[in-house]
């Protein structure tokens, strides 16, 4: 399988040399430049069920009054709405751009006041953890508001 996977890396991009441990070269095009940060701790399925991810629909966006970063979504998951306060406003040149679009959220976790309004879940993204600039956690293609992940 290693052979595979370097001969699969190698045929993406001439650029990209291969260096053990499996790091990519400044030159190729698909490198952050960020290393992997390590795993966490093994946790139980019991636990991991424990956690609510569902699709919802961002219906608007506006921005948290007396904060630099922090946007209010108003989020449909089908049979009801609920607002997530996410940071958002440094990280897109128009946080509004995301309005009519899905992603995750996690919708199990005690609601939070964040700047004086009520965050009811949180945005699901990748990237911010590990200092890239996050993207959305989406379905591949459209499904109902509130169809749940895992």
């Amino acid at each position: 399988m290693y052979v595979f996977y370097v001969h699969i890396l190698t045929w993406l991009s001439p650029a990209c040399q291969l260096i053990f441990p499996l790091r990519w070269s400044s030159a190729c095009p698909y490198n952050s430049g960020m290393v992997s940060a390590p795993i966490k701790p093994a946790i139980t399925m019991d636990l991991l069920e424990r956690i609510d991810i569902r699709v919802g629909t961002i219906r608007s966006v506006t921005d948290v009054p007396n904060s630099e970063n922090l946007v209010q979504l108003r989020v449909s998951f089908g049979d009801h709405e609920r607002t997530v306060v996410a940071g958002l406003r440094k990280e897109r040149a128009n946080p509004r751009e995301v309005e009519g679009r899905q992603a995750l959220f996690v919708v199990n976790l005690e609601p939070r006041k964040m700047r004086g309004v009520l965050s009811e879940g949180m945005l699901f993204d990748i990237g911010h953890a590990d200092g890239l600039r996050p993207v959305f956690a989406i379905p591949e293609s459209a499904v109902p508001d509130g169809t749940r992940a895992g």
